[in-house]
């Protein structure tokens, strides 16, 4: 149910992050630019993880405050550990895995993975565990009220989606996919004592350049409609990842808008199909993440 708009939490409400840093992938446009503008004027130093160098630096010039870019292709592993590699031992408070595609046609990485899910999931998974070692506070993982689509479960017997690939099925996948990723990451790092905490959360339905990308004709004129005359904008879409990102919640916690079908709102703690809250299926999509990446789960620092 709806709060009371002046007690909805918003940006205006970040803690002093003086002398934190941040990562941001997709941090050039949508939520995830609009999220590093509002982690930079609370004081953090954001590092813009993108694929496209001259479009995250001039989407960087556009902030006011501490910024840096780098390169990242989510959708190629050997980038993902690029970046990895060149951080350096660098401590790292904060990582916010936003960077995603949504609703293409048909096409694989340079890996082999279906796009979606290579991009969505993979690429985040192998970038998380490559910098764990150097996460100080949280991750916090984009997903979406998408992960209720279709059948709502991990094709493990066809992840690539050879046999029925749709886009709408795809994405959904791969969203659902980055919510039992949060639940096993919780997991492993309360077993191994680490005070780091993962997080997930949702824009609702945000106005963003993702829907252009959509892999019809008649998809992309819906969105169109959908962003002019129903959804929130990019800031109010931001607003689940920085309340995600900041505030003191559990690990494993999922927060979107408070609003009808959580589509727009201010952020609250919301909830997941039982599917996204299945232990078994996330920790059998680890074990196959593992696989497929090549990237373990690290050593981490336990809390003092």
């Amino acid at each position: 149910m709806a709060t009371d708009q002046s007690k909805r939490w918003n940006a205006t409400r970040l803690p002093d992050l003086t002398g934190r840093t941040a990562v941001v992938t997709g941090a050039n446009s949508g939520i995830g630019l609009t999220a590093a503008d509002a982690l930079t004027r609370a004081g953090a130093h954001v590092v813009f993880a993108v694929r496209d160098l001259d479009r995250g630096r001039t989407a960087a010039a556009t902030l006011s405050g501490s910024t840096e870019v780098r390169r990242l292709d989510l959708a190629d592993l050997s980038s993902v550990r690029a970046f990895a590699d060149a951080w350096q031992g660098r401590p790292l408070d904060l990582l916010i895995n936003n960077a995603g595609v949504m609703m293409i046609p048909q096409r694989r990485t340079p890996d082999g993975f279906e796009m979606q899910f290579g991009t969505n999931h993979l690429g985040h998974f192998a970038l998380t565990n490559l910098l764990l070692p150097y996460v100080t506070d949280r991750v916090v993982t984009v997903s979406s009220g998408a992960h209720r689509w279709g059948s709502g479960t991990v094709r493990f017997d066809d992840l690539n989606l050879d046999a029925d690939y749709t886009p709408r099925g795809a994405y959904a996948q791969s969203k659902l996919a980055n919510l039992l990723f949060t639940l096993e990451l919780q997991r492993r790092l309360t077993q191994a004592g680490s005070r780091v905490r993962a997080l997930a959360a949702h824009p609702g339905y945000a106005a963003t350049n993702l829907q252009s990308h959509a892999g019809s004709r008649a998809a992309r004129a819906f969105m169109s409609f959908g962003n002019r005359f129903l959804a929130q904008d990019d800031r109010a879409g931001a607003l689940p990842t920085l309340y995600a990102a900041t505030a003191d919640l559990p690990g494993a916690s999922y927060v979107g808008p408070d609003g009808i079908a959580e589509m727009r709102g201010g952020p609250t703690l919301v909830g997941r199909t039982a599917a996204a809250s299945d232990p078994e299926v996330a920790r059998r999509l680890w074990t196959v993440s593992e696989e497929l990446t090549k990237v373990t789960f690290p050593a981490v620092p336990a809390a003092l």
